[in-house]
C-alpha cells in the first residue's frame, strides 16, 4: 500500500496521507495487530501501519545527508514497516512503534549502503555501524572539515566503535571525498549537510514506548517478589537484583546458615517469583522482559 502511493505520488500527497491516521494507544495497537495476525484483517493492518507513516518520514529524513532521494528513502522505510506488522507479536507487551523502528532503520540503512554511489562498503555490522555512526562522532568531537582526523580522533573513534583505526581512516576519506558537511544546501543557502545527519537519539515516541515497558517489568517484578518471605526476598535481592551481589558467604553469615543453604534458598525464591510472574503474564500482559533480565543478572 504504502510503497506504490510514496514511488508514484508527489511527496506532499504522502504528508497529507499521514495526517489522516490518529495516534494509537497501546490497546489499540494490540487489537489491530492481533485482528491482522488472527484474521488478516486488511483494514487493521492499514490502520496499523498508517499510524506509524509519521515515523517513516521522520527516520527517512535522517538519512538526506548521504544524497539520496527522500521519496525513496521513504519507500524502503515503508517496506520496514510493512515487515514490522507482519512480524510483530503483540503478546510481548512492547509498542509497535518501538518494534516497527528497528525494520524501519534496518531497511533505510540497506538501501543507502547499495545505492551510495561513491562508496562501497563491507556488509558485516562493525563496517556498518562505522559507516553510519561516523558523522556523527565527528561532530560530537567538532572535527567537521574534509580532512584527515587527528591521531587522538581516529583512536578515540576506533574504541568506541570497537574498529581498526585502520579502518577509521580509510571511512573518513571516503566519505571526506563525497562532500564537505559544511557544504551548504541549494535550496535554501542556510542549512549544511551535516543539519541532515541521521540522529541516533531515541525519539519520544520510542522514549515513552521505553519507559511504558520499564513500568511494566517493575509492575510484575513486585508482584513476584511479594509471593516471598522476609529471608527469601532479602536473598534473592541481594544475589540477583543489586549492582554488585553479594557473596554466599557473606549471605551465610548473616542467616547463620550455610553457603549450601543460602544457594537452595535463592534457586527456590527465584522458582517462586518466575511462576508467580508468569501466572500474572497471562491474565494481564508478558513479563518476557523480566524474565530474561532476571535470569541473567
Amino acid at each position: 500500500m504504502t510503497e506504490q502511493f510514496v514511488s508514484g505520488e508527489p511527496l506532499n500527497l504522502f504528508l497529507k496521507e499521514t495526517r489522516k491516521y490518529d495516534y494509537l494507544t497501546a490497546e489499540q495497537e494490540q487489537e489491530l495487530a492481533r485482528r491482522w495476525r488472527d484474521g488478516r484483517d486488511r483494514a487493521a493492518l492499514d490502520k496499523l501501519v498508517g499510524s506509524h507513516l509519521r515515523l517513516v518520514f521522520k527516520m527517512a529524513r535522517g538519512y538526506q545527508g548521504y544524497g539520496l532521494p527522500l521519496p525513496d528513502l521513504i519507500a524502503e522505510g515503508n517496506v520496514g514497516l510493512m515487515q514490522a506488522a507482519q512480524k510483530f507479536e503483540p503478546e510481548k507487551g512492547f509498542r509497535f512503534a518501538t518494534y516497527a523502528s528497528w525494520w524501519i532503520r534496518a531497511a533505510i540503512q540497506e538501501y543507502v549502503l547499495h545505492n551510495w554511489s561513491l562508496v562501497k562498503i563491507g556488509t558485516t555490522a562493525a563496517q556498518k555501524k562505522l559507516f553510519f555512526s561516523l558523522r556523527r562522532l565527528k561532530a560530537r568531537m567538532q572535527d567537521l572539515d574534509s580532512g584527515d582526523l587527528s591521531p587522538e580522533a581516529v583512536a578515540e573513534i576506533a574504541t568506541e566503535l570497537n574498529v581498526p583505526k585502520t579502518e577509521v581512516v580509510e571511512m573518513n576519506r571516503r566519505l571526506s571525498a563525497d562532500r564537505s558537511l559544511n557544504t551548504t544546501l541549494a535550496e535554501d543557502g542556510d542549512s549544511e549537510w551535516q543539519d541532515l545527519l541521521a540522529d541516533d537519539r531515541p525519539d519520544q515516541e520510542s522514549l515513552l514506548a521505553q519507559s511504558e515497558e520499564r513500568k511494566r517489568r517493575q509492575h510484575f517484578l513486585k508482584l513476584g517478589l511479594d509471593v516471598l518471605d522476609d529471608r527469601e526476598r532479602q536473598i534473592l535481592v541481594a544475589r540477583r537484583l543489586r549492582e554488585e551481589p553479594l557473596t554466599l558467604e557473606e549471605l551465610s553469615q548473616r542467616f547463620h546458615v550455610s553457603r549450601e543453604r543460602v544457594r537452595q534458598l535463592e534457586v527456590r525464591a527465584f522458582e517462586k517469583v518466575q511462576k508467580a510472574v508468569m501466572a500474572h503474564a497471562r491474565t494481564h500482559t508478558t513479563a518476557l522482559g523480566f524474565t530474561k533480565a532476571l535470569a541473567n543478572a
